[in-house]
């Protein structure tokens, strides 16, 4: 594939992800905290189809225009630990486990990892490991449930572009 053809690829996987972000802001919480985690979809499609060099910018841009875009840049920090570590975890399962592991169980990983991560980041903020031990298990059981759901949706997307690469060629 040629520079252009890809970075074209990856401006309309991050344009998608931005707008998956910002419409999910506007869905209420699963529990305080939590959130779907739909443009994820996107880290994981952009994972598989291309790398992980190539996801992690997908995920760095999102976590850092997502909250702007979003009117909420408080939420910066917390995006990128959690985006960061997820997409580290889902590479590190993507590529060295794959056989191990379907696409639903990676980006339940990284789900779980993203969550984590934010709660690193809000127990570092506010001195006190309390939030961890409070919203870790509300964050966990959404994270099996929504990570399960968008590497269910991230294997229709990889599967459809697989199959229609397969036809023209």
């Amino acid at each position: 594939m040629s520079k252009v053809k890809k970075l074209v690829y990856l401006s309309l996987i991050i344009s998608l992800a931005l707008v998956i972000h910002y419409f999910e802001s506007f869905i209420p919480p699963l529990a305080p905290g939590a959130k779907l985690g739909l443009a994820n979809i996107m880290a994981l499609v952009t994972l598989s189809l291309f790398g992980f060099k190539e996801a992690l910018v997908v995920t760095l841009i999102r976590s850092l225009l997502g909250p702007l875009i979003g009117g909420n840049p408080s939420s910066i920090l917390y995006s990128l630990a959690g985006g960061i570590l997820a997409t580290l975890i889902m590479a590190l399962l993507y590529q060295k486990f794959r056989p191990y592991f379907t696409l639903m169980g990676i980006s339940t990983a990284g789900a779980v990892f993203h969550n984590l991560g934010q709660l690193l980041v809000a127990s570092s903020l506010y001195g006190t490991f309390g939030i961890m031990f409070t919203y870790l298990p509300i964050l966990m059981l959404s994270s099996v449930i929504t990570g399960y759901f968008v590497g269910l949706v991230s294997r229709y997307i990889i599967n459809f572009f697989v199959i229609k690469k397969a036809l023209t060629t």
